[in-house]
């Protein structure tokens, strides 16, 4: 593992106030991390439209270049999106590119920038292009995974990017970079790349790194990059984001993972719960519903557990549990929840289930859902309609309800795996190529 290193603008950060306030009266209309201001897939403000195609209501399409799937972020009129772009620059003289596996990508033999850009919102024209760093990767990639596949966050002052093994960055808001940390090399099951994103909360960033390797959780200071604390967990590769959520005077972090779904203490690092029963490969992110947060995996198996925040210890095969399924769960994509109700999709495919998030009782038993065949983006919600974008990059939009209600099937013609953004009356939604701007 290399060793960590720090930059820091003192001069920028002396002008700075707690990312919190900046943040505060403004999360809610906007979109600052994937899984938008609710860490659910939904918003409250936006009424993005129902109907579109690739020639009706863009109001903008731009090209991006490089390859990413990382999902679109939005704070007031800019978006933020992550690429990574091979270069023509050879890797140095007698280094050895990482090799690929039976189910993997090798790794190029040559130089990545990897880069965090900022759009215009109602233009989608580049207000600036910052290059984090140029690096080697040491490792291949699944061939639907990429380089840069984590998302950014952001509290309004700060714009923060996880390019894993590449490092974590903290830009400012006019694209300058702020300070950057340097966690080591994952070695990924298979192979198969990195993905996970950064979860900001107040002043802290949380990474959660689980490899093949020696994983660990570990808490940045959002203003500068220090550590203010880390604990190894035995974990294997995870592509799950944390979810932090208050609870009874207490900050939880809520980590899902292939041996347990874990709670840490924000402010110490103490585990306050943990439960095993998950399958492997987590993907699907933590949902908070009332007093219980739910972990859901979909690979080898299928895992939906509702687990009490007020829990302390293990709670692996006891009746502490609130509720359990075992007969679908997504693979890649996360659940949304919207209404008091999860709406997810069964593995990779378009097989739906709507389930009472408070009971586990299903209101809609995998049944299939007509246009499209497979999904990697999460579905997102608002405005009483729930959108599914399959990798095909169709969106089946349906009404919030106890049945099956399509109400549109749009299709974009090019191929989406990132996650949708809902702000205002705009959905924005990240093609193979294009970042497009629906209105």
């Amino acid at each position: 593992m290399r060793c960590a290193s720090i930059l820091l603008a003192t001069v920028l950060l002396g002008t700075l106030s707690n990312p919190v306030l900046a943040a505060d009266g403004k999360v809610a209309t906007n979109w600052h991390q994937w899984r938008g201001p609710n860490f659910d897939g939904t918003s409250d403000s936006a009424d993005p439209p129902a109907h579109w195609s690739d020639s009706s209501n863009i109001k903008w399409k731009v090209k991006i270049p490089g390859l990413g799937s990382a999902s679109p972020v939005v704070w007031e009129d800019k978006v933020f999106i992550a690429t990574a772009i091979e270069t023509d620059r050879p890797a140095p003289a007698g280094s050895a590119p990482g090799q690929g596996s039976r189910l993997a990508l090798p790794a190029p033999n040559k130089f990545v920038e990897y880069v965090l850009m900022c759009l215009d919102r109602n233009t989608g024209k580049e207000i600036w292009k910052s290059v984090a760093t140029q690096q080697v990767p040491h490792e291949g990639r699944h061939n639907t995974n990429s380089f840069a596949s984590g998302s950014p966050t952001t509290d309004g002052q700060l714009v923060y990017i996880s390019f894993g093994s590449r490092g974590i960055f903290c830009f400012d808001m006019q694209g300058k970079k702020v300070w950057e940390r340097d966690l080591g090399d994952m070695t990924t099951r298979n192979g198969f790349g990195e993905g996970a994103s950064p979860t900001l909360h107040g002043d802290s960033l949380i990474v959660q790194w689980d490899h093949e390797g020696p994983s660990f959780i570990e808490v940045l200071d959002a203003r500068t990059g220090q550590t203010r604390w880390k604990r190894d967990r035995e974990e294997v590769t995870t592509w799950a984001t944390p979810l932090v959520v208050e609870f009874e005077g207490r900050t939880q972090i809520i980590t899902n993972a292939t041996k347990r779904s874990r709670s840490y203490d924000l402010k110490t690092g103490e585990v306050i719960w943990e439960c095993g029963g998950q399958f492997t490969n987590p993907i699907p992110c933590p949902l908070l519903v009332d007093k219980n947060v739910i972990c859901m995996t979909g690979y080898q198996g299928y895992a939906i557990y509702s687990i009490p925040l007020a829990s302390k210890g293990d709670l692996t095969d006891t009746d502490r549990i609130t509720w359990k399924r075992n007969d679908a769960a997504p693979y890649v994509s996360s659940a949304v929840l919207y209404g008091g109700q999860l709406y997810f999709t069964k593995s990779r495919d378009s097989i739906l289930s709507i389930v009472d998030a408070r009971t586990g009782d299903a209101f809609v038993e995998q049944i299939r859902l007509p246009g499209t065949s497979s999904f990697y983006a999460s579905p997102v919600a608002a405005k009483d309609r729930i959108y599914f974008t399959g990798r095909d990059g169709t969106t089946v939009v349906l009404k919030h309800s106890k049945k099956m209600e399509i109400i549109a099937t749009n299709r974009l013609g090019e191929g989406v795996d990132a996650s949708p953004a809902l702000v205002g009356k705009q959905i924005f939604i990240r093609g193979a190529e294009h970042l497009y701007c629906i209105e």
